[in-house]
């Protein structure tokens, strides 16, 4: 999101260092405050101050009602899947996506909230890509399994401590195929073993155990199981693929 800035008041907010545990437990419970809309998104996107006991934090909130609508993803769902796209990725202990929760209610009704990244918003993809080709290595992987139709180059993110998060996967998960993505560098590449292992433990986990039954509270049935099916195929595969389709590539890129 280039451009992003704080509205007024939003500097003296805290920097996130609970540990996902602790980030989960204030998104899920914590007083929202809304500071204001977030430049250049598709949908309402909110930065709001989440705050309970000591703790007053940034967050990121996406209500379902300010979801537009999109012919080939169900109305409403949106803010799931990006509840989804977080435990996916705890599951797989990558990439970064920052914690997510679904909040039954908000200031605007049901959504997600998610901890705001406090990144340096001139930077994105295509200047981190260099300096960072492992970590986009794990987020091109998850981006296949999700099947996300949106990767531009401005949902990577890097905070002050060198890490690389990514965010925006409300159009996620859909059942055909829709992969449309900037990060194609690694097409045709050896996928590494240990992503590999990971990806294999969790379409077991998505097929039988505790992550399925999770998933399935944010998305359909059959979008569970094509995602444990697109995990299985690209453990098959064992390499990254190579772009397919009229529209394998988002617009705009950043």
């Amino acid at each position: 999101m280039p451009g992003v800035e704080r509205p007024p008041g939003a500097g003296a907010v805290g920097a996130w260092t609970g540990g996902p545990a602790a980030d989960l437990d204030l998104l899920a419970s914590g007083r929202l405050t809304l500071l204001g809309l977030l430049p250049g998104a598709s949908n309402y996107t909110f930065l709001a101050r989440v705050e309970g006991g000591q703790e007053e934090h940034l967050a990121v909130y996406k209500p379902r009602d300010g979801e537009a609508p999109l012919w080939d993803f169900p109305d409403g769902t949106l803010h799931r899947r990006e509840v989804a796209a977080y435990l996916l990725a705890s599951a797989l202990g990558w990439p970064g996506v920052p914690p997510t929760v679904l909040r039954p209610t908000g200031p605007h009704g049901p959504g997600s909230l998610q901890r705001f990244i406090d990144a340096d918003f001139d930077e994105h993809f295509f200047t981190l890509r260099d300096d960072h080709a492992d970590s986009f290595r794990a987020v091109a992987a998850f981006d296949v399994v999700t099947n996300n139709a949106d990767r531009k180059g401005g949902h990577c993110l890097v905070d002050g401590e060198s890490r690389i998060w990514v965010v925006d996967h409300g159009v996620c998960f859909a059942v055909e195929p829709k992969l449309r993505t900037v990060i194609w560098d690694f097409a045709g590449e050896r996928i590494p073993a240990d992503l590999l292992a990971d990806v294999a433990r969790v379409a077991g986990e998505l097929r039988t155990g505790a992550l399925g039954a999770a998933m399935a509270e944010m998305l359909s049935a059959p979008e569970v199981a094509a995602t444990a099916t697109r995990a299985e195929r690209l453990v098959e595969a064992g390499c990254f693929p190579h772009p397919e389709g009229r529209r394998p590539y988002p617009w705009p890129p950043v």
